[in-house]
């Protein structure tokens, strides 16, 4: 996606993100892109030569109170022992700056976040390249992490102010979804509005009757998908919270196993993130007969949330593609 920008938006990015780290000290240096989807991430160096990670977020996406909030629960995550990006704060003591309007950019937030050593678990669309053996053991640490986070979440005491989405069935699957009106996209045919709009009732309906053990709901992470999951030595770690938000704790479990359920070791896959998310944290099995339906919903938020990014390479093919994909999965399902 990155070699699809244009050179002159390129100059003026690296130039944005040069603004920014002034305000950190550290302008003079050419930071180094890495990713440029929901927000522009780059790899910098700090003042005392550490390694950081500079975010510059997509301008009316998150609004101060919530970025805020993100790192505040970043924060927490890491005094509870997980390892995550800590926030770094500038000279005087702020997490986040501003970054006013100017001719190439909209007003935005810019933050930067400590330095994750460790391989990304892979990448979308390609083969997973570690053996079923390893890839069992990854995914079970990745489910006992997740589980910690969890546990973690729930025993934490948020402080005044703090505001982060709700990945309910509104937030999934009301009027204004959290990641876009799925049924309402430009190039979908009228069959396949009709067969979203069908799926989406059908999905409300089974929301509104979860069996209780399945309504396990609090902060989750909302997006621990290859990229965002790091391979150490010593297990995983976890990165990019910029989605995260109160959610379905299966929401998370079904967002780590969904671009996965094509992989020949699949079965191993599964099977070792539930065992690994069990040694920390309850998931009777009443709860896990609920893991279609949310592997369901993960698939619908991603033709929202390509549709309403019509400036990234290839949305619209995109878009007719996860659409396809949901509803073939929902068809295999039984939802259909």
């Amino acid at each position: 996606m990155m070699a699809d920008l244009p050179p002159q938006f390129r100059a003026a990015l690296d130039a944005r993100a040069r603004q920014a780290l002034a305000h950190w000290g550290v302008a003079d240096q050419r930071p180094e892109l890495l990713k440029y989807r929901e927000n522009a991430v780059f790899r910098v160096c700090l003042a005392d030569g550490r390694s950081a990670a500079l975010r510059l977020h997509r301008a009316g996406y998150h609004g101060e109170a919530v970025l805020r909030s993100e790192l505040q629960w970043m924060a927490a995550l890491g005094d509870g022992g997980l390892a995550v990006p800590r926030p770094i704060a500038t000279a005087d003591g702020c997490l986040l700056v501003a970054l006013p309007e100017d001719e190439a950019f909209a007003a935005q937030h810019a933050d930067i976040i400590g330095w994750m050593d460790g391989q990304t678990l892979g990448e979308s669309g390609k083969p997973l390249s570690h053996t079923p053996e390893k890839l069992g053991a990854i995914f079970s640490a990745l489910g006992a992490t997740m589980a910690e986070m969890h546990n973690l979440a729930d025993r934490w005491t948020s402080p005044e102010g703090f505001w982060r989405p709700a990945w309910d069935a509104e937030g999934l699957l009301g009027e204004r979804p959290l990641w876009g009106r799925f049924w309402d996209c430009d190039g979908l045919s009228s069959a396949q509005v009709r067969a979203l709009l069908a799926l989406r009732h059908g999905l409300r309906q089974r929301l509104a009757t979860l069996p209780t053990p399945a309504q396990d709901f609090g902060l989750i992470h909302a997006d621990l998908v290859r990229e965002n999951v790091l391979v150490t030595a010593k297990g995983v770690t976890f990165i990019d919270f910029d989605d995260a938000g109160y959610g379905f704790r299966l929401f998370d479990i079904a967002t780590a196993l969904l671009k996965n359920r094509r992989e020949p070791a699949y079965e191993t896959i599964e099977a070792a993130l539930i065992s690994g998310y069990r040694s920390r944290r309850a998931l009777p099995d009443e709860a896990l007969s609920c893991l279609p339906l949310f592997l369901v919903l993960r698939s619908l938020t991603y033709i929202g949330w390509f549709a309403s990014r019509p400036e990234l390479p290839g949305t619209h093919e995109r878009v007719l593609r996860y659409a396809d994909e949901t509803l073939a999965l929902a068809e295999e399902i039984g939802f259909r």
